[in-house]
Parts: C-alpha cells; sequence; structure tokens
C-alpha cells in the first residue's frame, strides 16, 4: 500500500472529530494528509506547503448553511494556486449548490456523512486529474525548449503563391486542415507556418507520425494510459491530444491509418475528448486539426480503405504542396539557403553553385523533392574544398540516365539507394515501396527517416 501513496491533500474542516476521521481514512492513499481547524491560515499554508488536493468544508460560522463561506475560500484557491483541486465538503445536499459547486470550479462535491468509497474515488480523481495536468504542463514546456523553427520557405512560384494565400486566409481560424503531397514537399513545415500564424501559436503543435506507429501502441500514444493499464504502463502517461491541448495536433502520414483505427480516431476528432487506456473517465481536449498524407485519400475511400465520415471530418480545407519539379524556379533559392545554412555550420567558405551545378540542378527530377535536395547540398558542402560547389560535387546525374555503380560502398549506402529508387518508381506509394523490398510499413517509415530520404 506504502508504493501507492502519492500527494499532499489538506482538509479544512470546523469539526475536529471529522479532521481526524479523513486523516484516518486518507493516509492510506496520500503520502501526506494535513488538516486545518479554520479557513483562515489557509492561504498561509499553501505558500508553505505542496498541497495537490483540498477537501474544503463549505460552512464555519455557526447557524450558517449558504455555503457562501465555501465559495468564497475556493475562489481565493483559485486565485492564489489554480492548480490546486478543490472537492467541496457539506453536511447540506442541495442540487443547485451542487451545480453552483462545479460551475465556480469544483472538481466533486461530497455530502456528509459520506460514504468512504465515495470519499476515496472524489478525492484520487481530484488528485489524478493535478497530475495530469501537471504532467501535460512539463511536457510542453520541454517541448517547447526542443522545437526548432525553421521558417516557411514560399519561393515565387505561382502555385506555392496561390497556398500562401489560401494559408493567409485559414490559419486564423479553427477549420480542420489536410496537406497532400509527395515525400519531401514540406508538409510538415506547412503545418508548423499554420499553426504559428493562428491564435492558438502560443501553444504546442505536436506532431504524430502515423506511419510509424505501431498499431499496438496507437490508443496509448493518441489517448495516453493509466497505471497498471497493461504490462509496461508502470506509471500514468498523456497521450499526444492531451500534450496538444488548446495547440495544433498535426497527424503526418494519416491515410497509413488502419481502417479499425480510422473510427477511434474519428470519436475523439467529433467529441473532443479521449479516455486514456484503463481509465473510463473522460479527459476534454480542445484541439486544431492538421493532418497530411502522400496518398490518394479519395482513391482509397473508393477502394473501401479509408473512412469517407473521417475524410470530410478532416478535410474542411484542402491544401496540395506541389512537388519540386513543378516549381522548378524555386529550386536554386532554396539551394542557396541551404548553402548558406550549411556553411555557416561546417565552417566552410562557399559562394555559390558553378553555373553547371545549376544546369544538374534544374535538371533533376528529385523524386524526394525540398528533403532531398536539402540532403544533397549538405553532403556537397562537406565535400566541397573549392570557392563553388560543382556538379561533381552535387553527385546528380542527368534526368533518365542511371547513376554508375560505386566501386565500393557500405551497407547502409547499399539500401538507401535502393529505398530511393523504390520510391521514385512507385511514385512514393509507400504501400507498394514496402511490398516491393519485402518490408512492413513501420520498417520504411523508420528507414526513410535514418536515412532522411
Amino acid at each position: 500500500m506504502a508504493k501507492e501513496k502519492e500527494g499532499t491533500l489538506l482538509v479544512v474542516d470546523d469539526n475536529r472529530s471529522i479532521l481526524s476521521a479523513v486523516q484516518m481514512l486518507m493516509g492510506n492513499y496520500f503520502a501526506r494528509v494535513l488538516t486545518l481547524p479554520s479557513p483562515n491560515q489557509l492561504l498561509t499554508t499553501l505558500r508553505r506547503e505542496p498541497v495537490d488536493v483540498i477537501l474544503l468544508d463549505m460552512n464555519f460560522s455557526a447557524g450558517i448553511n449558504t455555503g457562501n463561506e465555501g465559495f468564497y475560500w475556493l475562489q481565493e484557491i483559485h486565485r492564489n494556486r489554480p492548480d490546486i483541486k478543490v472537492v467541496l465538503f457539506t453536511a447540506y445536499a442541495d442540487i443547485d449548490l451542487a451545480v453552483r459547486a462545479m460551475r465556480d470550479g469544483a472538481v466533486d462535491f461530497v455530502v456528509k456523512p459520506w460514504d468512504n468509497d465515495r470519499l476515496v474515488a472524489a478525492l484520487r480523481n481530484a488528485y489524478n486529474l493535478a497530475r495530469s495536468e501537471r504532467e501535460v504542463k512539463q511536457l510542453k514546456e520541454i517541448k517547447r525548449e526542443l522545437t526548432h523553427e525553421e521558417p516557411m520557405f514560399w519561393g515565387t512560384s505561382p502555385a506555392m503563391m496561390r497556398i500562401r494565400e489560401l494559408v493567409g486566409k485559414v490559419a486564423a481560424t479553427d477549420a480542420n486542415i489536410l496537406i497532400t503531397g509527395e515525400n519531401g514537399t514540406g508538409k510538415e513545415m506547412l503545418a508548423r507556418e499554420i499553426h504559428n500564424r493562428s491564435a492558438r501559436h502560443g501553444e504546442l503543435m505536436v506532431s504524430v507520425d502515423m506511419g510509424a506507429l505501431p498499431e499496438t501502441l496507437f490508443e496509448s500514444e493518441l489517448f495516453g494510459h493509466v497505471k497498471g493499464a497493461f504490462t509496461d504502463a508502470r506509471t500514468d502517461r498523456a497521450g499526444k491530444f492531451e500534450v496538444a491541448d488548446r495547440g495544433t495536433l498535426f497527424l503526418d502520414e494519416i491515410g497509413n491509418l488502419p481502417p479499425h483505427l480510422q473510427s477511434k480516431l474519428l470519436t475523439a476528432i467529433q467529441s473532443g475528448r479521449i479516455f486514456r487506456v484503463g481509465s473510463n473517465t473522460p479527459v476534454m481536449v480542445d484541439i486544431r486539426l492538421i493532418a497530411a498524407t502522400n496518398r490518394d485519400l479519395y482513391g482509397m475511400v473508393a477502394e473501401g480503405a479509408f473512412r469517407e465520415d473521417l475524410l470530410y471530418r478532416i478535410n474542411t480545407i484542402h491544401i496540395d504542396l506541389p512537388p519540386l519539379r513543378q516549381r522548378r524556379e524555386d529550386i536554386l533559392p532554396l539551394a542557396e539557403s541551404f548553402l548558406h545554412r550549411y556553411a555557416a555550420k561546417y565552417g566552410k567558405a562557399i559562394e555559390g553553385f558553378d553555373a553547371e551545378a545549376v544546369r544538374a540542378m534544374q535538371e533533376y527530377p528529385w523524386a524526394g523533392n525540398i528533403r532531398e535536395l536539402q540532403h544533397t547540398v549538405e553532403k556537397a558542402v562537406i565535400l566541397c574544398d573549392a570557392p563553388q560547389i560543382t556538379s561533381e560535387t552535387l553527385l546528380l546525374h542527368p534526368a533518365g540516365v542511371s547513376a554508375p555503380e560505386p566501386a565500393f560502398t557500405t551497407l547502409d549506402e547499399m539500401e538507401r539507394s535502393m529505398i530511393a529508387q523504390a520510391m521514385s518508381r512507385c511514385n512514393g506509394n509507400m504501400t507498394e515501396v514496402a511490398r516491393q523490398l519485402g518490408i512492413t510499413r513501420q520498417t520504411l517509415y523508420n528507414k526513410i527517416k535514418r536515412y532522411g530520404l
């Protein structure tokens, strides 16, 4: 039992017998149980003690049973320590009083004389809620520190100018957005640009790679779990929906979500509430949803591989990012921005690209789009010892011409080349790529991330 005891409970009641009884009962569930016979020292105690939950009596003056004293101190607690959860305690059962208590921010309302199981459940639920909110706050702070913002590169192509205009209209709304496009076209960067332009920009954008998420962990990762829900659930854990609360949830490669999990996602989006695995207590969440995929969801709906109602739920606004080969005027400016970044990173004095290198980049098909261009330029910067990057340093081959087999290579380089070629052959259809390579889709996504494809 001792291992299960967590948190600090403060009981405020003018009846010392009640204080003793509650302290004895709740000492089995909380690490510390503090008591106060009067609320006069309440705020002083809160400044001194790390209280998680307060059980607060509603009447302290003799002959008065309006509950106004309890409501006054409830407001004072929220004003000074809004992180503390309050359960109100009264001998006068009244529906209107209970409704007002919940409206004013109490998490529960318990009537004296109490049922022990009911009181334990109310106070432990209040503690779990306090701990959950604290955990989510800590996760958000960590993610903010780790998030590296890169500016959106719009370029000058007509297609990107139209998208920029559309983003300017929809970013400030809470409309769900579906971003489609080939691998490497910048779908996540566009999602972050939309988030940064929205009213939610002060909160987090939480990204989930649906293609790399094992089916067995889907609910735990998205909705969280409670301690003991399954073998490895040693502590309570918030899911991505909770961490993204009041912010943006970005679901990348949503087309890879199996049909039997699509219904669970749809329910969470529609209801605005989730249930942690192993819990029957709903958690309300307020998210702005942005989804992305390189697949044809309408074709998948026709084939029965994607739910039509889910597609319409995530597709209030549809943005299709063009591949790099359809916006060739943006290739050189993009390459130059990557050159400046990596020249500074690696301490290289490189002025730019020579004419042949520029021509090679303009003619290259860029199956991996912006991501492939970025890694190509980084590699060239590392290899370059001249004032300009040449076509030989870029290690590109003309469109339609097979690259010569290298004399020596590592297994990793061979594997990366095979995956890149399969992606080009299959036009980004990850299911077909995985089938041709003889690996699972999850393994394919792990390797794509590893090799930066």
